[in-house]
């Protein structure tokens, strides 16, 4: 399948999915295809005739998935176990992602210069240094990144370098850069 522009609608049905403490639901395959990256991608679109708004996560198997909160499902009336019918669409600007609290800090604690930078980086830029931080459950590794973050835009850097951008980074859903299937979720 060709690559979708901004705004061509892609149209499915999918399954949620309950995977540790979240509920997500992975494309399929024909779906991602149509899609113009294996990393991250902005969408906007409706499920259940629900409008939202999201960035879909790789799922390190070439494929996407999307967390689907619990206001979206309540409006939609769906939940984990239940199929949703999806129209989405790329969307060209990109929502601003969710700054944890100990890379917030430090951006906040940091030279005028590197809050600049922040400021001037684009929302899918700052996506990826989040994913990047976000990527690990060992405090002293996530402390190390914020550090090696702030640093990195110190000499100018304007994305982190050296992560697998179509990898599954969320660590409460992913082994070895792959979203775990349901059965998968233990720890």
């Amino acid at each position: 399948m060709a690559q979708r522009a901004e705004g061509a609608a892609i149209r499915f049905d999918a399954t949620l999915c309950a995977i540790d403490r979240s509920t997500v639901l992975r494309l399929p395959a024909t779906a991602s295809k149509g899609l113009p990256s294996r990393g991250q991608v902005a969408v906007h679109g409706t499920i259940n005739g629900v409008g939202f708004q999201t960035v879909l996560e790789p799922d390190g198997n070439f494929g996407h998935w999307m967390r689907v909160d619990d206001a979206l499902q309540d409006a939609a009336g769906i939940s984990a176990g239940d199929a949703a019918a999806l129209d989405i669409a790329v969307a060209r600007d990109w929502p601003e992602p969710s700054v944890p609290n100990d890379l917030a800090a430090a951006l906040a604690a940091a030279p005028q210069k590197i809050q600049n930078l922040w400021d001037e980086l684009t929302p899918m830029a700052r996506w990826e240094w989040v994913r990047w931080v976000n990527a690990t459950k060992n405090p002293d590794t996530r402390r190390r990144r914020v550090e090696v973050s702030i640093s990195k835009m110190k000499s100018g850097k304007r994305r982190p370098c050296c992560f697998n951008l179509s990898a599954c980074t969320d660590p409460d859903l992913s082994k070895n850069g792959r979203l775990l299937e349901p059965a998968d979720d233990r720890h």
